[in-house]
């Protein structure tokens, strides 16, 4: 049995009243009294539910998604024949009861927007999935092409509190942490920690994971005994990735790595290439992979991958083998869609906006002089955000290594909320399966096909071997009108996010084999 919102307790009254005949209906609608009641959000859409917007309001609210956070849009479009300049299809939001239209913002962080998230989740599902065991944008057959699952840690800088030691539970603190305790991860001596390595690991890690995938292609090749130009022309390696925060705030990567033919998912691999053999070659690409990176007073600092290289094959078939391809499916989705807000941190930039991080702001005359906002450190006050003594002195770290010269093309001022780093979450080779642009292009397609047809009788109609988009042209103006919703839009946004999470409960109810992100 589905629960109601708590949209619904209020709005099912609202319409019960309105809709309730009286004693003798005014030919027109005149504005109501609405000084009694209390609630802002209640009055706006009582008024719309009097002039008869209601529907109209509602609509737009559901094109957002239930979107957190939306674009507010105001413009128009029109769909033009290109031969005969007819104006088939127009839209103004001028002619909208709110005149602006609501476009989801598409933030891929669950704790931005959860709906939105959700999608980027679903949609990076499929991608890897297909990669996995086939389906619309791989070939099938890549079911039996040899996959492993590959995690690729960071580096030790220095001892921190966790729950087990040395395979035993406990910390070497001498306390039992619990699994949700806030001081795990956390140093056990922050005055000798390598805050530094850790900001420039960070930093460097997509170089870090770009180096790999030379030395691996390197490494199938000595190991199958070819040269790497023959190698080119008999097999690929595929790959699709995502990063990781650990608790102590460093990053770290998952990975499917798969072997295909040269041509990609549609050609099988040569019959000596295995999972055994990407295995192997994985491992020791990982473990010679080093990057030398000038730190200035500093001195010049080693990067490389942790000793807790985990290599694990994935199972042809679903039903059997400790891995399967939609747990690792679900598992790549699910951290696709996090931050760094999972080891403690925030989720938005932390550099002053008055002076967009310069530390300083102009004059009339031209001189310039120090931001009294964040005096002069470009940064906001870090002691009044919520986060750890650690997370803060990491992002001290990234202010500071910001200021040396070597190292001011990394911009970590910029990236301090993410903790120095500053790459892609999620990154796959060109071949594994679709792209995240395919799948949302496909989704507007769909949405499109939604709409009424376009009168088309008066018209040439598309000559064979076209489609309507030839024989047409889309002319637009569109500008930035605010976010968010208003007070009324707020509650139909909660309605529809509960409507939509009642809908993915019952889907998963009825499901056989568990899909999460579909």
């Amino acid at each position: 049995m589905s629960t109601p919102s708590a949209f619904s307790t209020v709005a099912a009254p609202v319409r019960n009243v309105l809709a309730r005949p009286g004693p003798s209906a005014p030919a027109t609608k005149n504005p109501l009294d609405l000084r009694h009641v209390a609630s802002p959000a209640l009055r706006e859409l009582l008024t719309h539910l009097n002039n008869d917007t209601f529907d109209a309001v509602r609509r737009g609210v559901e094109q957002a998604r239930g979107c957190t956070q939306p674009i507010q849009l105001a413009g128009w479009t029109k769909t033009v024949h290109t031969k005969t300049g007819r104006v088939l299809r127009s839209f103004n939001t001028a002619d909208t009861p709110t005149g602006r239209v609501l476009v989801a913002c598409n933030n891929r962080r669950a704790s931005r927007c959860p709906a939105c998230a959700r999608i980027y989740a679903g949609d990076t599902f499929q991608l890897i999935k297909d990669g996995v065991t086939g389906g619309r944008y791989a070939d099938p057959k890549v079911r039996t092409h040899p996959r492993v699952f590959l995690t690729l840690t960071a580096p030790s800088f220095g001892p921190v509190h966790g729950t087990t030691w040395r395979n035993r539970p406990g910390c070497r603190c001498g306390t039992h942490h619990q699994d949700n305790d806030a001081i795990l991860g956390t140093p056990l001596d922050p005055s000798t920690y390598d805050y530094t390595g850790q900001v420039l690991f960070n930093a460097h890690a997509g170089h870090l994971w770009a180096r790999f995938t030379i030395s691996l292609r390197r490494q199938v090749a000595h190991e199958l005994g070819m040269k790497q130009k023959d190698m080119a022309k008999a097999l690929r390696v595929s790959f699709a990735k995502v990063a990781e925060y650990h608790k102590r705030g460093v990053v770290h990567f998952h990975a499917i790595l798969r072997f295909d033919g040269p041509e990609g998912s549609t050609t099988p691999p040569p019959a000596k290439a295995t999972a055994q053999v990407l295995d192997t070659a994985a491992r020791l690409a990982a473990e010679h992979v080093r990057l030398d990176v000038d730190a200035g007073h500093h001195g010049t600092l080693a990067l490389t991958w942790g000793e807790q290289i985990d290599v694990r094959p994935i199972a042809a078939d679903d039903g059997t083998g400790e891995l399967t391809s939609n747990a690792v499916a679900g598992y790549i989705a699910k951290y696709a869609t996090k931050g760094a807000e999972g080891s403690g941190m925030i989720d938005r930039p932390v550099h002053c906006h008055d002076c967009k991080g310069a530390g300083r702001t102009g004059l009339r005359d031209g001189a310039v002089q120090p931001c009294s906002t964040c005096e002069g450190t470009g940064c906001e006050p870090l002691e009044r955000l919520p986060i750890s003594d650690h997370v803060r002195q990491i992002i001290r770290t990234c202010w500071d290594l910001a200021a040396i010269k070597n190292l001011a093309d990394l911009k970590l001022w910029k990236w301090a909320h993410m903790l120095g780093f500053r790459g892609h979450f999620s990154t796959k080779s060109r071949r594994y399966s679709t792209t995240l642009g395919t799948l949302r292009e496909e989704r507007r397609a769909w949405q499109k096909a939604q709409q009424e047809p376009l009168e088309l009788e008066e018209i040439e109609q598309p000559e064979e071997g076209q489609c309507l988009e030839d024989t047409t042209r889309v002319v637009a103006h569109w500008a930035l009108v605010g976010f968010g919703y208003t007070d009324g839009e707020h509650l139909l946004a909660a309605q529809v996010r509960h409507e939509r999470a009642q809908a993915q409960e019952q889907k998963a109810r009825a499901k056989t084999e568990g899909e999460p992100w579909q």
